[in-house]
């Protein structure tokens, strides 16, 4: 099989052309609070409550629509929290200039590293559209305040090791050994707290053709061989 490195897959259509984060909202039936089961805003309050400036890292943000709705939510209450989003894409929705607590990146996750830690590290069905899915997971475990939460969509069906076997099970068994948790039901990997992750597995390249996933979408399966 012919597998793509990441830079190749970052211009293949299906990566580019995605549109499961084109027009998200924050709350709502196609919110975040929804995918994630929870609320990034309430969430970052709480943060608030212990006397601290809060921070919210967005990975595969698309258009940005539900962190310029939290923005305005932000900003209106005069929170001190920072709120940045990331998408290799870059097709923005215009935030009002007012919203300084926002910053939307365009930037690939492959080689993109932030300048500061984050209470909250989110990724809603943008994990589909990664090559080195675990790469980036453990990367944004270390991109956490000591206490903070990572949690993102992750389907299972598109991680596969070299030998042709499914890689789900074997590859939450390591996630879980390192601290990390996986829901199966709801399909969310999380992290609480800080940790530098190193899961025994070697990235061997990306498939673009795997069509779609449980979200009706097309997505692109993670190669690995286990260590």
């Amino acid at each position: 099989m012919d597998l793509l490195p990441d830079d190749k897959l970052e211009r293949s259509a299906v990566v580019a052309n995605c549109r499961m984060n084109r027009e998200r909202d924050l709350l709502g039936t196609n919110g975040y609070g929804r995918e994630l089961g929870l609320d990034p805003l309430d969430f970052l309050r709480e943060r608030l409550g212990a006397g601290r400036p809060a921070a919210w890292l967005d990975l595969c943000c698309g258009t940005g629509r539900a962190l310029i709705q939290a923005a305005r939510q932000v900003h209106g209450e005069g929170l001190d929290v920072e709120i940045v989003g990331v998408d290799l894409v870059g097709m923005f929705d215009e935030p009002d200039p007012r919203l300084t607590c926002l910053s939307l990146i365009e930037a690939s996750l492959t080689t993109w590293r932030p300048e500061r830690s984050f209470d909250l590290v989110t990724s809603v069905h943008g994990l589909h559209y990664v090559g080195n899915k675990l790469g980036l997971i453990a990367r944004a475990c270390s991109w956490l305040v000591e206490d903070g939460l990572l949690v993102a969509n992750l389907d299972l069906t598109n991680l596969k090791l070299g030998d042709g076997r499914p890689g789900g099970r074997k590859i939450v068994a390591e996630m879980r050994r390192a601290g990390l948790q996986y829901d199966r039901k709801r399909r969310l990997v999380a992290c609480r707290g800080m940790r530098m992750v190193d899961l025994p597995f070697r990235y061997l390249g990306a498939d673009d053709r795997a069509g779609p996933n449980y979200t009706g979408q097309s997505a692109v399966d993670s190669w690995y061989e286990a260590g």
